[in-house]
């Protein structure tokens, strides 16, 4: 099989999307420590350092192997997929995916802390497979 200039552009993406998501989580734990926030505007947005456990909303809290599984399964469907996936959602999905997996697997819980303070905190994976999925639901609702 060979590699056309859209894959290498997808591979390109995914990759910095996951060294952007690791590089805030890993600044997170390295300067600021569990449960520590901070405001960047009061009331409004403000870094926050949350060990999650579970998945979106802090939902399936302690099943940190069901959720590896369940990343593993999804990306294997991305790339079953791969041509009947948009492009920008399909390096959405995976460089999120990928970025909380990497957690999952190496800490056991994912590294959440951007907080708008009315609504859980998230990360940069997190936004990554939220605007994901909106783009290819759109999609799919624009082609039925």
């Amino acid at each position: 099989m060979k590699l056309k200039k859209q894959d290498y552009l997808f591979l390109y993406v995914s990759l910095g999307l996951i060294v952007l998501d690791q590089l805030t989580k890993c600044l997170i734990r390295f300067f600021m420590q569990k449960g520590q926030s901070i405001a960047l505007i009061p009331h409004v947005l403000h870094l926050t350092y949350i060990q999650n456990t579970g998945s979106a909303f802090g939902l399936f809290q302690n099943t940190t192997s069901l959720l590896i599984w369940f990343s593993v399964f999804v990306l294997g469907l991305i790339f079953y997929l791969y041509d009947k996936i948009p492009f920008v959602p399909r390096i959405l999905l995976t460089g999120g995916i990928v970025g909380n997996l990497i957690d999952r697997i190496f800490l056991k819980f994912v590294v959440d802390f951007i907080d708008f303070r009315v609504w859980p905190a998230f990360n940069i994976a997190d936004s990554c497979l939220t605007i994901g999925v909106i783009i290819l639901i759109i999609y799919l609702l624009k082609k039925k």
